[in-house]
């Protein structure tokens, strides 16, 4: 809920933060408010080069879903997204407004286009079925969706970088949200930029099952950390399977709720025999038969929309989303080392054919593709001075593109990595956070599911002691 201290970054406390084998220094150092991970640092000097940095502070909510158009065909669910914030690139502290499923997936995939360096959130699928009941338009439905959009926008509103999008703000503020959409697809941000050198070179050097030769341990720890972290999202969601198993209705032999409410039918009828305790018993009969009801009830929550597994379903996708990141940074060095594979071929060739001309050497010693080409050129009749210093000015000319080409995919690669180091630690907090909120509220869960138990329980204990007991 908005305005809820448990849902933002104030509310989490470091107090021994881990390092880890990667460590880059990523200790944020922001304002207060809520929202924020408030810094242990001291000074500017304290904090390292890639700690992510927050200007304010964008609290975020997802509430009153309502059924648009409902008698005609068109028919959709509208929800109202609201915010509390202090960033100056919003022009009022409160905006809202309202926006249909269709919205959130243009938000997210511009967001993806336009920040391709930060870890964009993923959305629910787009139908649910798996774990409700029910069409589109049911509430159960409708509630889980809201819930799923609401986790969506509070992950957006704690990344420093998108909170602060132009089309974050769009989204809650706009009037005309439909007019913001198409001129945002007719003038992006970032401008598709197509590489033409990569593009003209065969997928024989650029494609997908290529390898990065020359990884950085960083990025490495990094991609076994998520490994580890799926996998413990896994073993967990396997146990808590397992738990649930014990009061399920479809296991024969593990239904416990049954058992209770057998239990009691049998103590009930115990009633019957001894006529001296037969109030005490029916009282603890129906004390078992209570309890049996709190179990059922409960394993009947779990079983619609466990809040438990939902979350960490969302968790894990959020860590695939997490995990692509690291992969396109691969992409972007493996760019720049098969450009420069390729120029320094080109190069290659250059010399050799300068070589020729000067007459200091031929295609010995350069390998049978030079050997194979001088051949085919000889036999064309295309092996004369005038052709090889034609191809050599086409070769410089490929050498110069080549160049430009290397130095930018150089830039863009050290970009993207130290993108990626801020990106780590704020998936780092941001998962910290929503394992404390998703322990947290299963711990609530169980403890209001045991207090229930526990107060039937006694209520139950001065009427077996008024069992008068003769020895």
């Amino acid at each position: 809920m908005l305005g809820d201290d448990e849902d933002v970054f104030d509310s989490v406390t470091w107090e021994s933060p881990s390092v880890p084998a990667y460590d880059t220094g990523e200790h944020p150092s922001v304002p207060s408010g809520p929202g924020f991970i408030q810094s242990t640092f001291e000074s500017e000097d304290e904090r390292g080069p890639h700690a992510p940095k927050w200007e304010g502070y964008l609290v975020t909510s997802v509430k009153d879903p309502v059924k648009e158009l409902a008698e005609t065909k068109d028919a959709y669910v509208s929800y109202l997204v609201s915010a509390k914030t202090n960033l100056p690139i919003f022009s009022t502290p409160s905006p809202s407004a309202r926006r249909r499923f269709q919205d959130f997936v243009f938000l997210r995939n511009h967001l993806s286009k336009d920040f391709p360096a930060c870890v964009v959130p993923p959305l629910p699928d787009k139908h649910r079925l798996e774990y409700i009941t029910g069409d589109r338009f049911s509430p159960e439905f409708m509630e889980r969706r809201r819930q799923d959009l609401h986790r969506f926008l509070q992950r957006l509103s704690r990344h420093p970088t998108l909170q602060r999008s132009t089309l974050v703000r769009a989204f809650f503020e706009s009037t005309e949200w439909h007019v913001i959409m198409h001129q945002h697809i007719a003038h992006p941000p970032v401008p598709d930029q197509s590489s033409g050198v990569i593009d003209n070179i065969s997928d024989t050097l650029l494609n997908a099952f290529s390898r990065v030769r020359k990884p950085d341990e960083r990025f490495l720890a990094m991609r076994e950390d998520v490994d580890k972290f799926e996998e413990s999202l896994a073993t967990s969601e396997r146990l808590w399977m397992r738990t649930e198993r014990a009061g399920n209705p479809d296991s024969p032999g593990e239904d416990l709720t049954a058992d209770y409410h057998d239990m009691a039918v049998a103590v009930q009828g115990l009633g019957f025999l001894e006529s001296g305790i037969t109030d005490q018993l029916n009282h603890f009969s129906n004390t078992l038969l209570e309890f049996s009801a709190l179990l059922r009830a409960d394993t009947q929550t779990q079983n619609t929309i466990d809040p438990f597994l939902v979350h960490l379903h969302s968790l894990l996708t959020y860590s695939h989303a997490h995990r692509a990141v690291l992969k396109l940074r691969d992409q972007k060095q493996l760019d720049l080392e098969e450009l420069t594979d390729y120029l320094s071929g080109v190069t290659a060739e250059r010399d050799r054919l300068s070589a020729i001309i000067s007459g200091h050497a031929g295609s010995a010693g350069l390998g049978i593709g030079a050997y194979l080409r001088d051949k085919v050129d000889a036999i064309r009749g295309a092996d004369d001075d005038r052709s090889r210093v034609e191809r050599m000015r086409k070769l410089d000319l490929k050498i110069k593109e080549l160049q430009d080409a290397v130095t930018t995919a150089h830039e863009t690669s050290d970009a993207f990595s130290d993108e990626t180091l801020r990106e780590q630690a704020i998936f780092h907090y941001a998962k910290e956070s929503e394992l404390k909120e998703m322990l947290t509220n299963l711990a609530d869960g169980q403890i209001e599911l045991y207090k229930s138990a526990m107060e039937e329980w006694e209520r139950i204990i001065p009427i077996i002691q008024r069992i008068r007991v003769d020895v």
